[in-house]
């Protein structure tokens, strides 16, 4: 029997580049194996220019990118989700909607990169610092012998992967 697709939802407060940013590197590292989505508590109007823009200049496509509400993963019809990641203090610590299908959750938190202030420098920095943390991480949950894994062994592995740092740039 072939392996299914698991379905993957990254949460975050705004929506707008810790979570968009994970939705992208996944849907490329995981592409034929998983399919990411992103959604927040609270949207903002649309995904961070900063955000778009380094995931552009990664060779992502930003698209179908948008700034959307957990709500619409909630609904009837909606994709029913394997795993639901945090990616922020904010959201791990709301109340979640009750995701249909009881998927694996874990929490991946980064600081904000949205947050920072100074140069653009700086600011371009953190987005980036965020973007090699996501994906440091994300590389390591598609490499995971999931068929291999019970349930809490899966669980361990996923609260592992949540500290993972940045490597060396």
């Amino acid at each position: 029997m072939p392996d299914t697709i698991k379905n993957v939802l990254f949460l975050c407060t705004g929506n707008s580049a810790r979570s968009i940013m994970a939705e992208a590197i996944l849907n490329r590292e995981g592409s034929g194996r998983f399919r990411a989505f992103s959604a927040g508590s609270d949207p903002k109007g649309a995904p961070h220019s900063r955000a778009l823009y380094l995931l552009d200049s990664m060779g992502h496509p930003t698209g179908d990118l948008r700034a959307k509400s957990w709500d619409e993963f909630a609904a009837p019809g909606a994709p029913q989700m394997d795993f639901v990641f945090t990616v922020c203090d904010n959201a791990a610590n709301e109340v979640c909607p009750i995701w249909p299908g009881q998927p694996t959750n874990g929490h991946w938190g980064l600081p904000d990169p949205a947050a920072v202030t100074g140069t653009e420098a700086e600011q371009a920095l953190a987005f980036a610092e965020t973007y090699r943390m996501l994906r440091n991480r994300i590389s390591v949950f598609v490499n995971l012998p999931m068929d291999q894994l019970d349930k809490v062994a899966l669980r361990e592995k996923l609260d592992e992967i949540g500290k993972i740092q940045a490597a060396p740039a």
